[in-house]
């Protein structure tokens, strides 16, 4: 059958999934945003001290608009890649990674109070927490401990 993503367009060399170039294009799309336009650092100056921007003439709530709809963009960009790889819509797959977005977030470096932090930092926290998980999953070790924390009282 065809794969969600098979677009005809691009074929991604042996081995790596079209998902890796989507992301490294929206990281390098949101590092320009971000550093190099006016809304980026209208956005880190409302992160700093969203009292501070509004007093420097930033409109914060037409900023805050945009913010949400880039998050929602993401949000939905994620479901689609994560329906892609699992060949499924099941609406409570992505339940419980909330959590470990925010961590990865933390560990790249990103304030947790705002106005501070940098794509590739947070790509690098994704890393730091997806490869041992991914290393566990692929080593069946996930199931074990999940067997022994169900076992133990």
């Amino acid at each position: 059958g065809q794969k969600v993503f098979d677009l005809g367009i691009f074929t991604p060399p042996a081995g790596i999934p079209l998902s890796f170039f989507l992301v490294i294009a929206c990281a390098v799309g949101l590092w320009f945003f971000l550093n190099r336009t006016n809304m980026g650092r209208h956005i880190f100056a409302i992160g700093g001290n969203p009292q501070a921007a509004r007093v420097s003439g930033i409109d914060v709530d037409r900023v805050l608009v945009y913010v949400y709809a880039i998050c929602g963009f993401f949000a939905g960009l994620a479901a689609l890649l994560l329906a892609g790889r699992t060949d499924s819509g099941f609406p409570l797959a992505g339940v419980g990674n909330e959590l470990d977005a925010i961590a990865a977030v933390i560990i790249g470096g990103a304030s947790f109070f705002g106005g501070r932090g940098t794509v590739l930092g947070v790509l690098a926290g994704v890393l730091i927490m997806g490869l041992p998980r991914n290393g566990l999953n692929l080593n069946n070790y996930i199931d074990v401990l999940r067997r022994r924390a169900a076992t133990r009282k």
